[in-house]
């Protein structure tokens, strides 16, 4: 088989057995197509590239000044791919079984403080040309901040799960995995407000003969649902409305803020990994590692003795003549 069929053939695969999210579908696409090139440069394709090779095209990742995370990520899809070669018998051996990447480097999650998340929900309020727009900017906001969902999950909900004011919402994640997630009361009032506003125009959609849409945030788009790329620039808006730097917000930092407010109000590390739908707990494990630099922070710039100021020079204390 030539590299394409290859690629199509994995990712099919692994799409219908292990239901891989598009997203991630089409970056290993895109990583595989790279391999598949640098392979051809070199004379090699597939079927007969060695662990020499796989590890020279890492050199050359390196050398291009990738980031850790990118070889890390493109490795990963070498690696997949030649374990399911070898599993259909593509071939009788697997160069990439004893290589060894670079890891990924353990980054704090960027995230946002309480009186900043306020403030983009103030701005999701108003902001909008109509009142059906501020109604379905604020029902996202508040559900995103509610659940710490992905934007991906968050955008493509059915309008069925959000029927009879739910309490909790059942969103599916990646590999098709579903968790329950719990409404905060804002949450719930946001939903049901957006929702009489997106039955009514449903229901002008299907008086004028057209067919109603399953989803809770429809768009006239491909997919049916808004975007991610749309969520974005929203939530950019968003962020210049609200006083709150741009750089420091995306549909992530609100997943990280939901969590690390968790963490800072007493829940534990097993219910955050739950709500959040991790497979492990140690990918949860990240936001202890936020919170301890807040605290740090906060000591260093608020307890007496962390300012040389209030340092008593001498080092003596006056102890009543004892």
């Amino acid at each position: 088989m030539d590299s394409l069929r290859w690629i199509t053939t994995f990712l099919d695969a692994q799409a219908a057995e292990l239901g891989m999210a598009q997203n991630t579908q089409d970056a290993y696409a895109r990583d595989l197509r790279v391999f598949a090139d640098w392979l051809d440069r070199h004379n090699s394709n597939f079927d007969t590239a060695g662990q020499d090779q796989l590890e020279g095209y890492l050199i050359y990742c390196d050398a291009q000044g990738l980031a850790q995370s990118t070889r890390a990520r493109r490795l990963s899809s070498i690696k997949q791919l030649y374990r399911f070669a070898f599993d259909e018998g593509w071939r009788k051996d697997n160069p990439a079984i004893r290589i060894k990447g670079p890891g990924r480097a353990k980054r704090l999650p960027k995230t946002l403080d309480v009186p900043e998340v306020d403030r983009l929900l103030d701005a999701a309020r108003v902001t909008g040309r109509s009142k059906t727009d501020k109604l379905r900017n604020t029902c996202l906001m508040e559900l995103l901040y509610a659940t710490g969902m992905r934007v991906t999950e968050l955008v493509s909900l059915p309008v069925s799960i959000a029927r009879g004011d739910p309490r909790m919402l059942l969103v599916m994640g990646k590999g098709g995995k579903e968790r329950m997630v719990p409404l905060s009361p804002p949450a719930r009032t946001a939903l049901a407000a957006w929702l009489m506003i997106r039955d009514d125009a449903e229901d002008d959609k299907r008086a004028k003969g057209l067919p109603p849409s399953r989803f809770l945030f429809p768009s006239r788009g491909k997919a049916g649902h808004l975007t991610r790329h749309w969520f974005y620039q929203l939530i950019k808006d968003l962020a210049v409305a609200g006083g709150v730097s741009p750089a420091k917000v995306t549909p992530h930092t609100l997943r990280h803020a939901f969590a690390t407010h968790l963490l800072a109000n007493g829940a534990d590390l097993r219910s955050i990994q739950t709500l959040l739908g991790h497979a492990d707990v140690a990918t949860t494990e990240i936001y202890t590692h936020v919170l301890d630099e807040r605290l740090r922070t906060l000591v260093n710039d608020h307890h007496p003795l962390a300012k040389s100021g209030k340092r008593n020079s001498g080092g003596n204390t006056s102890s009543d003549g004892q």
